[in-house]
């Protein structure tokens, strides 16, 4: 439980369903000395955790995991940034935090199975069970669950995943809950000021170092402030003057250096994922056709899926796409059914 109205929903309606349910709340690791608690587990979230579950009449516990969560989600956060990578640490979080961590501590608990709040389904299909999209297209999370194995989906329920957000809230605000109209946020949960610049030079290990902005022929046309603070396909903020718009192509850790162009110069039509989970079908042995994400937020694309090694895929593109981004993640689908999914690589090697 999080506090906010999806978990809470999603618990009331397991009581309704008549499960014995019980509430747990996760205490994640915060920035020593900032301003706000994690948003996650913020002491308004606890009140408004226990409260649902007071309501609700079932226990609600607290299981610390700030030692866990950081070295599972904030360290490798700060780490794949000063490699040059731009990740996405709720990948990490679910894989590690929730569906390994909690879910041991759940299973402690004496629960068979394990109930969140994202917007996702699991069908069983023949000897397999699939993880498919939410019906509410703008919730659904499956590109973030693409990370789970058969054994976790045993045990996961999505209650949410048949319903619209507005049900949801709706459903909140017939039971009394108080948590009914609690907005979203949208920043990492672990950010005190919801920039992860200053987070990195704050908390980095390691020197930040300027380097030299490069053009496609090789050119030196500018200085960076350190390669962490860049992403791929990133316009504004470069600090130079141009007869057109430049972007950010790619980024070296070898040579710390920024490599810029125009717009007909950024993007390519192919990817290498490492670290791929086939969660729905078996790994295949054949290239596949499939439409791909490769951000949360990202349209699908059709593409054709060819493996390279036993975890890990070429991805190519029927179009050029413009930001295809190491170290987010490319998820895979065949219609509403999740296949799997893999964090992309800079190159095959």
């Amino acid at each position: 439980m999080s506090g906010g109205v999806d978990s809470s929903v999603a618990a009331a309606l397991l009581v309704e369903e008549g499960y014995d349910v019980i509430g747990i709340m996760l205490r994640l690791w915060n920035e020593p000395g900032a301003r706000r608690a994690n948003r996650c587990c913020s002491p308004e979230a606890m009140t408004q955790a226990k409260r649902v579950c007071a309501i609700l009449n079932i226990p609600f516990y607290a299981v610390d995991a700030q030692n866990v969560f950081y070295d599972q989600v904030v360290y490798p956060f700060i780490d794949d940034y000063l490699l040059g990578s731009t990740p996405n640490p709720c990948l990490n979080c679910n894989r590690h935090i929730r569906w390994e961590y909690l879910l041991d501590h759940a299973q402690a608990f004496g629960a068979e199975f394990m109930a969140t709040g994202h917007y996702a389904r699991v069908v069983q299909a023949s000897n397999r069970l699939q993880l498919l999209k939410a019906l509410d297209p703008s919730k659904d999370q499956s590109y973030v669950l693409h990370i789970l194995n058969q054994n976790q989906l045993s045990h996961a329920v999505f209650p949410l995943g048949l319903l619209q957000k507005n049900e949801v809230r709706n459903i909140a605000r017939e039971l009394n809950l108080p948590v009914a109209d609690r907005p979203e946020s949208q920043d990492l949960c672990f950010l005190d000021d919801g920039d992860y610049r200053n987070f990195l030079r704050r908390n980095s290990n390691q020197p930040i170092t300027e380097g030299d902005i490069l053009n496609t022929q090789g050119e030196i046309i500018g200085k960076h402030t350190g390669i962490a603070m860049y992403t791929i396909g990133q316009r504004k903020g470069l600090g130079l003057s141009s007869p057109e718009p430049l972007y950010v192509i790619e980024k070296s850790r070898s040579d710390n250096t920024v490599v810029v162009g125009t717009k007909d110069e950024l993007g390519q039509n192919r990817l290498w994922a490492k670290n791929v989970n086939w969660i729905s079908i078996e790994p295949p042995g054949e290239p596949i056709q499939a439409k791909v994400k490769i951000r949360y937020k990202a349209k699908e694309v059709i593409a054709t899926i060819k493996p390279i090694q036993s975890n890990a895929v070429e991805v190519v593109f029927d179009q050029k796409l413009l930001d295809i981004t190491p170290g987010q993640a490319a998820v895979f689908y065949d219609g509403d059914i999740c296949l799997g999914g893999g964090i992309i690589e800079k190159s095959a090697e």
